[in-house]
């Protein structure tokens, strides 16, 4: 089984792609998905996570078939 891993904005571009696959038996949280689905890149400061819509931290427990999404922080004027 698989969890989905988005990234979106600049993450996107700096990844270059929107999403990617990783084995749910190797990534109990949200942070572990960002380390697999960027082979072990250095997480952005200020970067948001949810899980299957909500957000929440890097630590939350994640499953097979959950949704990981990843979105710089957001600024404007």
């Amino acid at each position: 089984m698989t969890i989905t891993v988005r990234f979106f904005a600049s993450l996107r571009e700096s990844m270059g792609c929107r999403e990617v696959e990783v084995d749910a038996a190797r990534a109990g949280t949200a942070g572990e998905a960002w380390r697999l689905a960027t082979g072990g890149r250095p997480i952005p400061d200020n970067v948001l996570v949810a899980v299957n819509l909500e957000y929440t931290h890097l630590e939350a427990s994640i499953h097979a078939g959950d949704e990981v999404a990843f979105f710089p922080p957001v600024t404007g004027g």
